[in-house]
């Protein structure tokens, strides 16, 4: 089971990137899917989540700018970022809690992407 994140990159202040992350391997059902990230000197933070019934949770520092979406159907959640500000620039992970199979048994992982970055300059 492997979670694969794209979509970062360099961006001026107030405007727009979009991120995916996409799951795969032996997967039976994902629970929550998110997007946390960590800037320079800093703990990974919560930016959203969204659990599979579509109930969704955001950061009061993204809440109104960033919205967060997912196809359970295609194994994906995405991050659309408006208005971006320089103190959005991280490192942003996408993060999943996920069933999968391994030779027969059900087991449950929460497993992580490699990371994207995004960096916004002023």
């Amino acid at each position: 089971v492997q979670l694969q994140a794209s979509g970062g990159g360099l961006v001026q202040a107030r405007g727009s990137l979009r991120l995916s992350c996409v799951a795969s391997g032996s997967i039976l059902s994902i629970n929550t899917m998110g997007w946390y990230r960590q800037a320079p000197g800093k703990q990974r933070e919560l930016v959203a989540t969204m659990t599979s019934d579509g109930t969704t949770d955001y950061s009061d520092s993204v809440q109104g700018r960033i919205t967060i979406s997912r196809d359970n159907a295609r194994k994906t959640v995405d991050l659309q970022m408006d208005s971006l500000k320089p103190e959005d620039t991280a490192v942003y992970y996408c993060n999943a809690d996920i069933y999968y199979d391994d030779t027969g048994l059900r087991l449950r992982r929460l497993s992580w992407g490699q990371g994207t970055l995004v960096t916004v300059s002023s």
